[in-house]
This record gives C-alpha cells, structure tokens and sequence, in this order.
C-alpha cells in the first residue's frame, strides 16, 4: 500500500496521481488534493492503476457527503468532486485536448477555451436513462439497472438521482412492473430506455426487444400506469447489436415524445438520439447560432447542418432565416426532422444519408454547423468541408479529443479557431460537450 497526492482528474472516471517512483497512477473514487492510500491493481510500463483503500486526507474540492448510488452503478464517477472543481476540471481537459491533438501551445489553447457554461441543475437534470436487463443465474429473476461504464455487470438502484424528477424511480418501478409482466416467460427483453420531460410532462417508455412473440396489450396495460407514461414502444432488434433497429411497434399512447428547447417543441421517436439536458442544449444552440450570426446575416444565408438528428440545430437556423439543407442517415431522426420542420413552419430540405458522402453535392456554403458522433469527423470529411469553403463552422463536440483533432486538421485546410466554449450537460461525470467556432 502506498500514500498518493492527487493531482488532477482525467479524462474519464479516474482521479491522476503519482506513484513513489513517479509512474503516472490512475485512482477511481479520488479527488484532486485528496492524499489517498491506494493499492495498485495493474502495472504497466507507462502507468498504474490503483484501487483507492482510504482517503487519508481530504483535499479542499471533495464533497463531504457524495451520491450514495455514485460508487453502485458507476455513472456518477465524479459526484465526490465540488461542482464548480468539476468544472474547472472539464476545461482544463479541453485546454489540455487542443495542446495535445489540435497543435496549439498550452497558452493558444488557454487564450481560445472559455469558461465551462455550468449546468443550473446538478441533479435531476437527465431527460433519458437507458437501463440494462440481465436475468439472475441465482434467482432466474429479470435485473433492470445500469450498467457499470466498461463492464457487463449490472447494479441495480432504485432510484436515479441525476434522471428528471418524473423518471428517478423508474429503475425501481420498471423491475417490478417487467417481472409481473414476464410471469416466468423469456419475453426476450434486453434494455429499457424511458424518456421523460419537465417541461411537456411526456414520458415514454422503450422496450428493446428481440424477434418473436410478445404481450403488447399486456405489457401497455401494465406498464402504462407504471410511470404515468404518454408512449410506450416496443423496438425490435438483436441484442449486441442494440442500434440496429429491425421494427418499432406503438404498444400505446402517443408514439413518440415531445420536449421543448426555447420556443420550439421537438418530437422524438425512440430510438432517435435527443440530448439529455434539456437546458443546456439551448446553450449548445445559442453558442453555434452566435457563432455563425458573427461570421455571416443569418437571413438568407445558404448552410448545412451535418448529422442534424431530429432538428436540434436546423430549426432554429431556418427561423432565423437561413437556406438550411440537413443531412441525417438515421431513417427514425430524417422523419422527425421533416415533422419537426413542418410544425414549426420553416421549410428545410432534408438530406436522408451519410454526411461525408452527401456534403460534396450541395457546392459552396456561406456556413456549416457539425454535431458528428463522438468519434468525430470520419476520413476525408475536412477535406469535403474545405471544398465547400464555409466562411464560418460550428463544431459541436461530444469529445475533446477528436475534436482537437478535427480542428487540427481544418487548421491545414486554412481555418482559424475563433473560441472553444465548454458546456457542461453531463453534471457528476467526465463528459463534456463544446462548441468549437471556426473562420475561415
């Protein structure tokens, strides 16, 4: 056993210290300034990673009293920081991205990276959470809870407290309610996603099923009153290969969910992708529209919006008066845009397929706003967005990393980064969104 200074969080669930011999140590659970007693678990040449036995002195940033679940399911890696050191912690790993993968000194990188937008609410923030569901080998019970980041194993909590408020008990209601309703049947049910908003009051229910017979009036009979749900779906796919959607079934209500971000209500069907703070992605919205309203009048502007989802970011932009094109490959998010578009009064042309493939046929842009997947920008996109020669990007990042080295990459095509602001949707964990505004 050995005594650890923490010096900092990385990017991920664990804290970064140094070991007697000055290897580089990884400890979950760990706070910077905590001086911990750790027990190393794994040795390598560069690095070790340390299982944390006591914290022998607390630093100033740990909180006294974190979430009781955050050490159970692991989603809440960082709830033993203070939040505003959370914070602090994000930028620095954006700060500390664009040194190591976008080119820039620490001092560029520093100058260009503002300071994290914080989310009002740290807690009950969440409009989706996605459970797992194993059954027990002991028990041959269904287990519905999260699963550990990295890991297969299940950890079943009751309640969520980063879920809105209408949600947070949905772990605990759901075990119940899919127990009852198997009755010592397989019903071949792999995950739940249960979406809810406090703004619409809509809760939706997704079932994530593989083929084959299942009790659809059972289940929304018994599962309706569950959480006062407004949809409940049944999503046909292969478990393993959860993204790969075969066929969604309305079991009842609405068949889809409806938030509102600013003065638009969006609705989404599951499985469609819709960010998890509600709040705070109309920063993101804000912060890209700023961007390109500096660059180039909105009004009449001709733009793309890339992996455009169901209309987060082309909405807004068509309402302010932009000639926007959208491009989205998933068939469920390409129907919710056109309906999105459609209710909201704008007329937007909508592109079903792959951005790098379709950006080259819509010729030279006045702006392009890109929220690609968290691996980025894929080959050969810089190089498609330098021939469409947008006076002006906005760049919104799920991921530091390959951001910076997206904006590295269009750095060679010419382009300068004008600001990268953090914005925190993901309160007590290490993820971090960004809007990154580059000119041309």
């Amino acid at each position: 056993m050995e005594e650890v200074l923490i010096e900092r969080m990385s990017y991920g669930t664990a804290a970064v210290g140094r070991l007697g011999d000055g290897k580089t140590v990884f400890v979950e659970g760990a706070a910077p300034g905590d001086t911990v007693a750790v027990e190393v678990v794994e040795d390598k040449p560069r690095y070790a990673k340390a299982k944390l036995v006591s914290v022998v002195e607390p630093g100033a940033h740990r909180v006294s009293e974190p979430l009781a679940c955050a050490g159970a399911c692991g989603g809440c890696s960082w709830a033993q920081l203070a939040y505003d050191e959370q914070t602090r912690q994000k930028r620095a790993i954006v700060v500390d991205a664009l040194r190591r993968n976008g080119g820039f000194s620490f001092e560029q990188a520093d100058a260009l990276v503002g300071a994290v937008r914080p989310s009002k609410h740290q807690l009950h923030y969440r409009n989706k959470i996605e459970l797992g569901v194993v059954r027990s080998e002991e028990t041959g019970l269904l287990d519905i809870g999260f699963f550990q980041e990295g890991t297969h194993r299940l950890a079943q909590v009751d309640l969520c407290p980063v879920a809105a408020k209408s949600i947070a008990k949905a772990p605990k209601a759901l075990r119940g309610a899919i127990r009852f309703l198997e009755r010592g049947n397989d019903l071949g049910i792999f995950r739940v996603g249960v979406r809810g908003s406090q703004r619409t009051g809509d809760v939706e229910i997704a079932l994530w099923t593989e083929s084959g017979a299942f009790p659809r009036a059972a289940a929304a009979k018994i599962l309706r009153d569950t959480l006062k749900a407004t949809s409940i779906v049944r999503i046909i796919s292969e478990e393993g290969r959860s993204r790969t959607v075969k066929k969604v079934e309305v079991l009842c209500g609405k068949g889809c969910w409806a938030e509102r971000l600013g003065e638009v209500d969006y609705l989404t069907s599951a499985p469609s992708f819709f960010q998890v703070n509600t709040r705070q992605a109309e920063r993101l919205v804000e912060l890209a529209l700023e961007g390109v309203s500096e660059a180039c009048d909105l009004d009449g502007a001709f733009g793309a919006d890339l992996y455009s989802g169901g209309g987060t970011f082309t909405v807004p932009l068509a309402l302010a008066g932009a000639d926007v094109v959208s491009v989205e490959s998933a068939g469920t998010s390409v129907r919710d845009l056109r309906r999105n578009a459609e209710r909201a009064g704008v007329d937007v042309e909508v592109v079903g397929g792959d951005a790098a493939r379709e950006l080259p046929e819509l010729g030279e842009l006045d702006f392009l706003v890109v929220d690609p997947p968290r691996g980025g920008l894929a080959s050969g996109m810089t190089e498609a967005v330098a021939a469409a020669a947008p006076k002006v990007i906005a760049y919104v990042s799920c991921d530091p990393q390959t951001l910076a080295r997206d904006i590295g990459l269009l750095r060679g095509h010419g382009y300068r980064l004008s600001r990268a602001v953090p914005v925190d949707l993901f309160p007590q964990t290490y993820h971090i969104e960004t809007v990154a505004i580059l000119l041309k």
